[in-house]
């Protein structure tokens, strides 16, 4: 026998050894996560006095709170120095008063001009404009700034995008999107834009914001307003009557206008919280090693009086956290401990853009470095309508184990062939699924970061996904612990395995 293939032996044994015999501690720990549990946290969680646990609302804190005192009960240490939260600011603008101004005479909110609700306040005071077509700067491409100087000016861009351009790219990365367009006002280092809208106004216009953690900025956007076809012809004069047929015609040139333009915009803000939950069950020998079980508790509140319950999305995934969580600690006071240190984080904002997550993988607790995977639970607790094979009550969507590291999928098809048996489909590990569902929850933030993830996930339930309907009664809660068993087995495994997982598979991201 050769050198090569004794060293290879003696590196698979510990897989070796969990495909042949089962842990029986583990199975005892495993065994803790039961029906009737998963379906006494679930009608809580989602339950009427927790009103859809917006992010932020008093229903949030109350299922935080929830999760906590489950946490405690269980006898998890807090995740953050001493606290089991992990708070995070949240910021809403008001609007209280906006002006347009040109050369003396004030144009009309809504009839008018609309403006941003992200604007910061200001009062911005010109002496001339520049007008740059449509305003897509899409490299190699078209360039609508191409010789012109727009640094510190004020920028006329038209809405829309010309017959004869195609895009480098789409969605929020087109160049011609909203935000394309947005990007390329800044890289080319306007102060301030103007654009022009067809059957303005669409809408009219809020006053308030939506919550946001972004009052802090790296960089600020251009002071940016929206008019109507008429009102851009009091700084364009002829040019910019019937505005949008000559930009059609293509008789409407770059050009810098002189007219006296004064911008206003001034708010308040409001400011609140919220929180991650966040406790642990502390290792032994590799205790400064780190397993993240996470799911978030968050949904979407209510609408009047409609309350949006989110069972499945993702109380499902909560439960499992919290269930799991128990384990871990039940088989640790039983002297079966795991070697690495368990993180359970229930994180909130999920609903909103990944808001918890993205806040701790940018603050993190515990070094990422050391954190040798996230295990991510977002809705395992339906089957989904549109899987048309296999067993559709007796699978689960696996997402992400392709990627990062080349032991996420070794493991987890060990410890599910050797306990649960569930039907593991990959459908959504395909790079270019239209749905991007290994970009749309938290183990995302820590992929991004390098982290090794595997995300569980039942599937988009049309009939009740983001609807009121998604109810705790509908829960097949059998098949709910059974996954969540799965992912208690898999965590087992790579809590006390030698290593941490290897990060040996570079993350590639797919353009939109």
């Amino acid at each position: 026998m050769t050198k090569k293939i004794i060293v290879y032996i003696l590196l698979s044994m510990p897989l070796l050894s969990m495909a042949q015999k089962k842990d029986k501690n583990a199975q005892k720990a495993a065994a803790t996560i039961t029906v009737e549990d998963m379906k006494k946290h679930l009608y809580i969680i989602a339950g009427p006095e927790m009103e859809g646990r917006n992010t932020p609302s008093e229903g949030l804190n109350r299922a935080a709170d929830y999760i906590e005192s489950q946490f405690k009960a269980s006898g998890l240490v807090p995740g953050n120095n001493g606290s089991y939260r992990q708070v995070y600011n949240l910021y809403k603008d008001s609007m209280i008063g906006a002006a347009i101004n040109i050369n003396g005479a004030a144009l009309e909110m809504n009839k008018d001009f609309q403006l941003q609700s992200n604007n910061y306040a200001a009062e911005m005071r010109f002496s001339e404009a520049v007008f740059a077509g449509y305003g897509i700067s899409d490299e190699g491409n078209r360039d609508d700034y191409k010789d012109l100087n727009v640094a510190g000016k004020l920028v006329i861009i038209a809405d829309g995008v010309p017959a004869d351009y195609k895009s480098s790219a789409t969605g929020f990365a087109s160049p011609s999107s909203s935000t394309g367009k947005m990007n390329a006002a800044i890289s080319k280092g306007a102060a301030a834009l103007i654009i022009v809208y067809n059957n303005f106004p669409r809408s009219e216009m809020r006053i308030n914001s939506n919550w946001s953690m972004n009052s802090f900025r790296t960089a600020q956007s251009p002071f940016t307003f929206t008019v109507s076809e008429n009102a851009v012809s009091k700084i364009m004069g002829e040019d910019g009557k019937n505005f949008f047929s000559k930009l059609k015609e293509g008789s409407l040139a770059s050009k810098t206008y002189a007219a006296e333009i004064e911008l206003v915009y001034a708010k308040q803000t409001q400011t609140t919280t919220a929180s991650n939950v966040i406790a642990v069950v502390e290792g032994s020998d590799l205790k400064d090693e780190y397993v993240f079980i996470t799911s978030h508790y968050d949904h979407l509140g209510k609408r009047g009086d409609v309350i949006y319950y989110g069972a499945d999305d993702d109380g499902s995934g909560t439960t499992g956290v919290i269930e799991m969580a128990e384990a871990f600690a039940k088989a640790k006071a039983a002297g079966n401990g795991p070697r690495r240190s368990i993180v359970f984080m229930t994180v909130s904002g999920e609903e909103k853009g990944l808001w918890g997550s993205g806040y701790y993988a940018n603050h993190p607790i515990f070094p990422l470095e050391k954190t040798t995977v996230d295990l991510n639970i977002d809705m395992i607790g339906r089957s989904d309508s549109s899987r048309h094979y296999g067993d559709t009550l007796n699978y689960v969507y696996v997402v992400g184990d392709d990627k990062i590291s080349t032991d996420l999928k070794v493991i987890s098809e060990a410890a599910n062939k050797l306990y649960t048996k569930l039907e593991l489909d990959y459908k959504f590990n395909d790079p270019n699924d239209r749905n991007r569902i290994y970009f749309r929850s938290d183990h995302y933030n820590f992929a991004a970061k390098g982290v090794p993830i595997i995300f569980y996930y039942d599937g988009m339930l049309k009939a009740d996904y983001h609807k009121p309907t998604d109810t705790p009664d509908k829960i097949n809660y059998p098949l709910m612990a059974k996954r969540t068993q799965l992912v208690f087995y898999t965590a087992w495994e790579m809590a006390n395995r030698n290593d941490m997982l290897k990060r040996d598979i570079k993350l590639e991201i797919p353009k939109r």
